[in-house]
């Protein structure tokens, strides 16, 4: 039974439907969190992490789905939005058939949901997947992974936060704290390298952070040393919640772009950074390079030409919602909110 405060958190967010399967044989307890499809099907990521209750993982379906309603609505795509939160098991007797009691789960939509890779999900699980499904995206069949394409929207905006904020046409010298190395953040953290980007970097992977540090030239530092980094932008890549009162305290940046979905701890979070003379470009709009890949894997129509030429336009629109917070004196993330809930509201 949903609790009051996760139904009250729910109704806040405008949803939409909650599912829940349990499959005791090859251990799937599943949560699917359906924000809306007014503007077409939902298609939202599988996040495969532990949880330290139910509460929490519901919670995190029910935002992350809502974040890819907004998404898709200023993406100018024809979906709605959704999620997959699974309670990953301490240990996994056969993945494949965990996998596939999912896609057999978001086969009872009939297309209302698409699923899609998230974190701790890789191609062949989502290869699992489509063997009891249609409804999947980011399988091998068309070598599906999302995550250059979301680092490409992420390099866009960071462009256009730079436009905005410091009035520099290139990064040339733009000095770029990145925090995490994962799929996204390194294809990123190589990209503004290679646009001559000075670049700080941490993750939790110390290994790994040695072996890409070297490559892009970056200095390292400690996880619990990268919010105070001086440095032109604070580009989170990691998991969300990372911009909370003590966090943002510590910020030493002119601008927040990152990957990262839900990077604010709770909504007021944006006034925070707003208040401190932080740009903050929101996550929902600057991460919407992968969901633009996915939806043209979905339709068949993987041009990539086509994908990165609409994925550019990430720019424009982070431009037009700086302007419009600035001539309100309001955070951009207020402004992207309502320009999504006026979209999602038209039909």
């Amino acid at each position: 039974m949903l609790s009051d405060e996760l139904l009250n958190y729910a109704k806040k967010l405008g949803f939409g439907e909650l599912f829940f399967k349990i499959d005791q044989i090859n251990q799937l307890c599943a949560i699917v969190a359906i924000h809306s499809t007014r503007l077409g099907p939902a298609l939202g990521g599988c996040r495969f992490i532990e949880y330290t209750s139910i509460e929490l993982a519901i919670h995190d379906a029910l935002r992350l789905a809502q974040g890819m309603s907004y998404k898709a609505a200023l993406a100018n795509l024809p979906l709605g939005g959704g999620k997959t939160v699974l309670m990953r098991p301490k240990e996994l007797s056969d993945r494949t058939a965990y996998f596939r009691a999912l896609g057999r789960f978001v086969n009872e939509f009939k297309g209302r949901y698409i699923i899609a890779m998230d974190s701790g999900v890789v191609i062949e699980d989502m290869d699992s997947i489509a063997l009891e499904t249609p409804y999947v995206v980011t399988t091998s069949k068309h070598k599906g992974n999302p995550a250059p394409y979301t680092a490409l929207g992420v390099l866009y905006g960071i462009e256009a936060a730079v436009k905005f904020k410091l009035h520099h046409d290139h990064l040339e010298g733009v000095h770029v704290a990145i925090q995490g190395l994962g799929h996204v953040g390194f294809a990123l953290a190589n990209a503004l390298h290679k646009k001559g980007a000075h670049l700080t970097v941490c993750d939790n992977n110390t290994e790994l952070m040695q072996r890409y540090a070297k490559d892009l030239q970056a200095r390292m530092v400690r996880p619990e040393e990268i919010y105070a980094v001086e440095c032109d932008v604070f580009s989170p890549c990691a998991l969300g919640g990372v911009l909370n009162e003590k966090s943002i305290s510590m910020l030493n940046t002119a601008i927040v772009a990152g990957s990262a979905n839900n990077q604010l701890a709770e909504p007021h979070h944006a006034e925070t950074l707003h208040q401190k003379g932080i740009l903050y470009a929101p996550d929902f709009v600057i991460n919407a390079g992968g969901l633009i890949y996915a939806y043209a894997e979905y339709q068949n129509r993987l041009n990539r030409e086509h994908v990165v030429q609409q994925i550019s336009t990430i720019y424009n629109t982070l431009l037009e919602i700086f302007k419009h917070a600035d001539e309100k004196n309001k955070s951009p993330s207020i402004i992207a909110d309502s320009l999504a809930e006026s979209r999602l509201n038209r039909i």
